[in-house]
C-alpha cells in the first residue's frame, strides 16, 4: 500500500459500517489509534498480522483483562476488509490472544438485596437525593433485569409511569436496539416516589437523565459500580479487597427468578424463554442461557419436570 492509503481505507470501512447501521464512534476511535500506530512505526504500507497483535498488546490493561483480545477482534474485522482490495494484507487468525472466561454469576438472595438497600438508605450527604437515587436504582435493577448502563441513560420521557401498563423505553441499548420494559406495579410506585423526591429537593432540571448525580449532572455507570462495591463490602457481600458479587449480577438474579417463577406456575419454560430474551434485550435466545445459572432452587423444579416427563414416556 502507498503511504496514507491505510487511513483512506479506514474512512471507507467506517462509512460502510455506518451505512449498515452500526454505531462506529468507539470502533472508529480505536481503529484510528491502530492506523496511527502502524504509520508511526512505518508499517502501514506492508501490513503483517503481527502488527495488529503488537498494537493490541501495547495499550496497558489490567492483568487477565480481555481488552487486548477485544481490540484485536476489532482490528481483524478492519484488516479483513482491507485484504479484499490488498491481498497481501496480513489478518491475524482467531485465538492468538486468549479471552478470559466470563466470571461465574452470583445469584443474590432476597435478604442480601434488602441489606444492600438498607446500606444505600444510609448514604450521605444528609438531606441529599443520593440515598434515594441508589435505593431506587438498585431496586430497579433487581426487579427489571436492566443493564446498569441502560438504567442511567433513561430520560424522564422514557419512564412512562402513567401509561397502562407502566413501562420504560430503553433506547439504543446494546446491539443498538430499542425496547419496551413493562414494570411491576411496586417498581413503578418506587420510581414515582423517587420522581417526587427529586422534585421536592430541587434536582429537576439538573440533568437530562432520570437518575441525577450530586455533582450535579447525570449519574454515570462507573460511579454507580464503585458505590455498589462499597455497599457490598459494607454488608459483607464482598471482601475488603479483590473481586466479589457485581452489580451486573442483579441481571442474572432477575433471569433466574423469572425462570423459577415459571416452573412454579407450571408454565412451558422452553416456549417462554424467547419472551425473557426480548425483555432482557438479547438478540438471540441463546444469549439468555448464560443468565440461567443452575441454582439448587432452580434445579429442583427442573428435575421434577424432567421426572414427570420421563414417567409419561417422553423421548
Amino acid at each position: 500500500m502507498k503511504p496514507g492509503e491505510l487511513r483512506l481505507r479506514l474512512e471507507q470501512y467506517l462509512a460502510l459500517r455506518g451505512a449498515l447501521g452500526f454505531n462506529v464512534r468507539a470502533e472508529g476511535r480505536l481503529l484510528a489509534r491502530f492506523v496511527a500506530f502502524a504509520e508511526q512505526h512505518g508499517l502501514d504500507t506492508g501490513l503483517h498480522a503481527h502488527v495488529a497483535v503488537d498494537w493490541a498488546c501495547s495499550i496497558p490493561s489490567r492483568p487477565g483483562s480481555s481488552a487486548p483480545a477485544r481490540r484485536l477482534a476489532i482490528v481483524r474485522g478492519f484488516l479483513t476488509h482491507v485484504r479484499a482490495a490488498v491481498p497481501d494484507c496480513g489478518v491475524p487468525p482467531h485465538g492468538l490472544l486468549a479471552s478470559p472466561r466470563r466470571p461465574a454469576p452470583y445469584i443474590y438472595r432476597t435478604h442480601e438485596i434488602e441489606a444492600l438497600l438498607d446500606a444505600a438508605r444510609a448514604l450521605g450527604p444528609r438531606g441529599a437525593l443520593r440515598p434515594d437515587t441508589y435505593v431506587t436504582l438498585i431496586g430497579l435493577l433487581a426487579s427489571s433485569g436492566l443493564r446498569v448502563g441502560e438504567a442511567v441513560e433513561l430520560r424522564p420521557r422514557d419512564v412512562r409511569l402513567d401509561d397502562r401498563p407502566p413501562h420504560l423505553i430503553v433506547r439504543e441499548a446494546k446491539f443498538h436496539k430499542t425496547r419496551l420494559v413493562p414494570l411491576h406495579p411496586t417498581t413503578a410506585q418506587a420510581l414515582r416516589r423517587y420522581q417526587e423526591r427529586r422534585r421536592k429537593l430541587g434536582y429537576d432540571g439538573l440533568a437530562e437523565t432520570f437518575f441525577v448525580s450530586e455533582c450535579p449532572g447525570p449519574l454515570r455507570a462507573p460511579s454507580v459500580r464503585r458505590t455498589f462495591v462499597a455497599l457490598a463490602r459494607e454488608v459483607g457481600l464482598r471482601p475488603s479487597t479483590g473481586p466479589g458479587p457485581r452489580l451486573h449480577d442483579m441481571r442474572h438474579t432477575f433471569a433466574v427468578a423469572r425462570l423459577l417463577a415459571w416452573y412454579r406456575e407450571g408454565a412451558d419454560v422452553r416456549a417462554r424463554l424467547p419472551e425473557l430474551s426480548v425483555y432482557l434485550g438479547h438478540v438471540r435466545p441463546q444469549d439468555t442461557y448464560w443468565y440461567l445459572t443452575a441454582t439448587p432452587e432452580l434445579l429442583a423444579p427442573a428435575a421434577a419436570r424432567f421426572a414427570s416427563f420421563a414417567e409419561q414416556g417422553g423421548g
